[in-house]
């Protein structure tokens, strides 16, 4: 099933970094969405922790070297979901995997309301900056 469907329209930020990164994590979401359980299913969801925790370090880092102005508030929430993700993760670990489920099931509507506000303010400020590549 597919969970996240990327439309460039609504996605797509302009900074090719970003959104290669961003359909990444779409493609993990979906992958989860589609994965049995078991170890296929704990495997994935490693997958996006670490992917996550690139990912936002990732911007965390772009945002510090452009002086990015709502750092603080981005980074905060960056902390937030990794931190519930990383909960999650010791929960699917131990075989809770409907719970796994469940958050991979919400995952989209966070992904499209941080992408359409903070995500995007980010990509404005590094097309600005000429830090988008």
């Amino acid at each position: 099933m597919t969970l996240l469907v990327w439309n460039d329209d609504r996605h797509a930020l302009g900074v090719a970094a970003m959104d290669d990164t961003h359909r990444a994590f779409a493609d993990l979401v979906n992958a989860l969405g589609n994965a049995p359980g078991g170890g296929e299913f704990r495997a994935l969801f490693a997958e996006l922790v670490a992917h996550t925790a690139a990912h936002f370090a990732f911007e965390d880092g772009l945002m510090v070297e452009t002086g990015f102005a709502a750092l603080g508030e981005h980074r905060s929430e960056h902390d937030r979901v990794l931190g519930q993700m990383r909960q999650i993760a010791g929960r699917v670990d131990r075989g809770l995997l409907v719970m796994g489920r469940e958050y991979v099931r919400e995952l989209p509507r966070w992904f499209d309301l941080h992408a359409a506000t903070m995500d995007s303010a980010l990509a404005a400020h590094l097309k600005a900056k000429g830090a988008a590549s």
